[in-house]
Formats: structure tokens, sequence, C-alpha cells
């Protein structure tokens, strides 16, 4: 029935078809294609804008590219014997030695054969690096060099060279390794990383996953990031350009051509990038690697305090305004700070004729001061305005905060001189020899934290049992008498301020309603 309808109606079909016919030649005729609608002229304005953008691109890439080079880095896999004892039976040919252990999967679970030190195999790792001297000093980061047996430098040209004369600094993750017999070779402009502002184009040169010569493109996401888990004296350069394994110690450039960065590390949940990339500002890099090559190991300055950020409403509990300065938590004995006569609790606003407001920047700013060299300091102290004057020297090798070995618990605190203060929800006692010695707080003050309730303010705002309160306050603590009536000028509504000492050492703890 189908088939008849239409033959019934073939005239109409036919005169449709002569209608469409006009219409497709007309569309034709008029530079139309076949289903799509006439062709819309391009605004060529932001087309050369893009194309100029690409340009910038091009030529920051052509100006560096050639000074980026690859790094591979060879660790000997050392092999450790051990004696067996008598009636142990050794292991067998084909086992596993690390079998049990945390480390059974560090060789891939092969079996002893593969130990053999004669069969040992090598442990290699892949970064980049950048050369910043014509005569051979390439400058990358301590992680990818850090324990090498060798270390190759393969150049944008093609040649390798065996790297030597390397030198470290760990606190920095910044190292320089020279080469020789290269003749003179390409160096990069190193530029002014305090110029950067955020949204600044930037560019990440390297060899991610192996790809030698990438290029990355991105923005200045932040600066003056503190990252913990990465090079503690640090403060980077965030960034939205790519940065992956192989990265590490490769420029990050401006649209010049000059090096503003040292790629570095990376925030991500599975090992590749996620957004976030991190680079070291290359006048950081400037200062490390001018004492490096001058010197052979980086000198800084110090001056023997814990500093720690602070929140809107601790500053206003201090005196002082949020991002005003940076909080002294901490002096350490027989320091320039100690001499000087800095105090617990100080905020530090303004070194040698410097505002500070976070605790990287007076670091940074510390850290580069003329050793043995009198500073004039400006702190808030009970919300007036104290001048201290400080010579600061060099930091000795063996200033490293170490955390106590002692383990926080109760330490029999049923005896006579717990108090409880019911609404913090904290019970404290009076600190005795041996509690001192067990916990690492030999000839040191304070009221030991001998019970927390954790749904109480003390127990929310991160005091546990182990701890030391050393202040309520402005008022110094000493036993439990001391505590109790400090306690008593104090409350819950405008907040309280405890000076806490832990493993770490002093911070600051604010416990409010």
């Amino acid at each position: 029935m189908s088939i008849s309808r239409f033959r019934g109606n073939s005239r109409v079909v036919a005169l449709l078809a002569l209608c469409a016919a006009v219409g497709l030649g007309a569309a034709l005729q008029r530079g139309g294609a076949i289903g799509n609608e006439p062709r819309k002229e391009v605004n060529p304005t932001p087309l050369r804008h893009a194309q100029e953008l690409s340009d910038a691109f091009h030529n920051a890439a052509e100006v560096a590219m050639p000074s980026v080079v690859t790094i591979r880095s060879k660790t000997k896999v050392h092999p450790v014997g051990r004696h067996v004892p008598k009636g142990e039976n050794r292991p067998q040919r084909g086992d596993n030695p690390l079998k049990g252990t945390p480390f059974e999967d560090l060789f891939g679970g092969h079996g002893l054969e593969d130990l053999n030190p004669q069969q040992m195999p090598h442990r290699e790792g892949m970064g980049s690096g950048v050369i910043i001297d014509r005569s051979g000093i390439v400058l990358t980061n301590n992680h990818v060099v850090e324990g090498a047996d060798e270390v190759i430098i393969h150049l944008a040209d093609g040649r390798e060279f065996k790297g030597d004369d390397i030198k470290t600094d760990p606190q920095s993750d910044l190292a320089v390794v020279h080469i020789h017999g290269a003749g003179t070779l390409p160096a990069a402009v190193l530029g002014d990383s305090d110029r950067l502002k955020i949204g600044d184009w930037v560019m990440a040169i390297g060899n991610p996953f192996g790809f030698e010569q990438t290029v990355s493109a991105g923005i200045i996401s932040g600066t003056g990031r503190e990252l913990s888990e990465s090079a503690s004296r640090t403060r980077f350069l965030q960034t939205d350009a790519a940065i992956n394994p192989g990265n590490s110690g490769g420029p990050l450039i401006n649209l010049e051509g000059e090096v503003i960065g040292i790629n570095t590390a990376i925030a991500s949940s599975n090992g590749s990038f996620n957004g976030l990339g991190f680079a070291i500002p290359v006048n950081t890099a400037k200062w490390i690697t001018n004492q490096l090559t001058q010197q052979g190991s980086v000198q800084r300055a110090y001056l023997g305090v814990r500093l720690e950020p602070m929140s809107s409403e601790l500053a206003v509990k201090l005196g002082a305004h949020h991002g005003e300065g940076v909080l002294v938590s901490q002096v350490y004995p027989k320091t320039p700070a100690a001499e000087a006569g800095f105090e617990a609790g100080d905020i530090i606003t303004k070194f040698a004729g410097q505002k500070v407001k976070e605790r990287g920047e007076l670091q940074s700013i510390v850290e580069r001061i003329p050793v043995n060299t009198q500073q004039e300091v400006e702190v808030l102290r009970d919300g007036k305005t104290v001048a201290l004057h400080v010579t600061p020297q060099a930091m000795p090798k063996e200033f490293v905060l170490v955390e106590r070995k002692g383990k926080p618990g109760r330490n029999g605190s049923e005896d006579s001189s717990a108090y409880e203060a019911e609404d913090l929800g904290v019970e404290v006692s009076d600190l005795s020899a041996d509690r001192a010695e067990a916990l690492g707080y030999q000839g040191e003050s304070g009221v030991l934290v001998t019970k927390i309730d954790p749904d109480k303010v003390a127990g929310e705002h991160g005091v546990k049992e182990g701890m030391l309160i050393v202040k309520v306050g402005k008022k110094s603590v000493n036993n439990v008498n001391d505590f109790k009536a400090a306690l008593k000028g104090e409350s819950l509504k405008d907040g309280i301020v405890l000076l806490i000492r832990d493993s770490r050492g002093n911070h600051f703890v604010l416990l409010k309603e």
C-alpha cells in the first residue's frame, strides 16, 4: 500500500525534486556548500593576536631550548652481606632475602640470583637541567643527582658528557654539575623572578617521561608557596604549565626566553601532573649557585628561633593584625636571637629595614644577610613596638631540630598534683624529673598534659597527652598552681592562648568557643 501511495503522488514528488535542484544551484552560485550555511568571514583581529602569542611562545622556546639538557643518573646498588648465625638456614638461590620485611618489593620480588654482586643492576634516573655558564656549568635539582655514582649530561645538540665536580644544597634542592671538553656552550639568560606577577605566561621545558625537549605552557598561578614535603627553606612559584616526572631541574621561562624558575615538584595524587606545579624562583637559584660555585657550599645566616603561622584571631589576642608580622614561638638557647633578647610570643614586623608578613619571607631575608653584621629588628611585644639589635651568625651544621623520642602518655597522672580544667577538657600535672627524662623535656618548665577529653575545646584544637603547657596568655607556668592562677584571668569566650611544647618545639594554640 505504501508503494501505491508513492506512485499516486508522482507529480508532487517531481515538483519537489525540481524545487530542490533549483535551490541547490542557487546555493552553489553563492559559494555555499551542500548541507552548510554560507561561509562567514573570520575576524582578522583576534586571529592576529592569537598568532602573535603563538609567535611569542615559538621565539621563547627557540631562545631557551639549546641550553636545556637531559640528565641521567646511575646509582649502583651495593650488596650488603650479613653473618648467618649457626643453625639458621641461608637463603637459597631464587629466594627473596627481603621476604617478609617492608622492603620485600624493593627489587620487584626477584630472587637471590638477581642480587648476585657480579650481576648487580644499576638504578637509573632521569631529570633535566639548564646550562647557566658557557664554560659548562649546569643547574639542576639536588634530587636529580643526589647519591649518583655517575651523571651523564645529554646536550640539545646530541652530544653526551660525564658530569663531575657536583655540588649540592639539599635545603634548597638545588645542585650544580660541571662538564668539561664540550667547548663553548649556549647558556640560558637568567631573569628576575621578583618581577613575576600572577597571570604571567610561562613555559616549562624538560624531559617528561623521557620525551626530550618537551615544552608546555601555562601561567604563574601563585608565588611564595611553602611545601612541607619539600625543601623547607624555599618559597616556590606555582604554575599550571604541565610538569611531570623527568621535568625536575629543567627551566621555567618567560616569554622573553629568560629562566625565571627551576621546575622541582608537583602536587599529585597519582604521580602525574594534576594542574599544580612548583618551581624554585631563579633569584633564589642565583644566590645558591653563586655560593656553590665560589665556596663549594651554602653559608646561611640564622637567628635561632622557631616561627609559626598566625591566624587572624590569634593575631588579635597577641596585639597584632593578621598579616602584620611573623610569630616567634620558641627562642633556642645560645643563639643570636637569645643573645639579642627575643622572647616567645614576639611578633617580628620588620627586619633589617624590610617589613615582613610571612615566615618564608623572613627566612629568605635572614639567611642572605651577611654574617656578623648587626641588624635592627622591630617586634610587637604585648601590643607595643620594641626595637632589638641582633647579629646573625652562620648556621652551624649541627643546628638541626630533632624530634624528641619520648612517647606521649599519662605517665602516672593519678598523683596528687593532677588538676583538671573541666571547661577546657584538659588535665595537667607537675613535670617531675622522671617524666621530663622520659619525654625529653629535661631542663624545661611547664605543666604536663596528662589527660584530654576529645570532645572539649582543648582536644578539638589539637592539644594532646604528653604535651607541655609553657604559658597561659602572657603568664609563664611552672607548676599546677601557676596554671590555675593563670586561668583565672582568662575566658573561652574571649579566647585563651596557650604556648605548647611538643616533639616539634613550641607553638601557640588559641582555645575559643
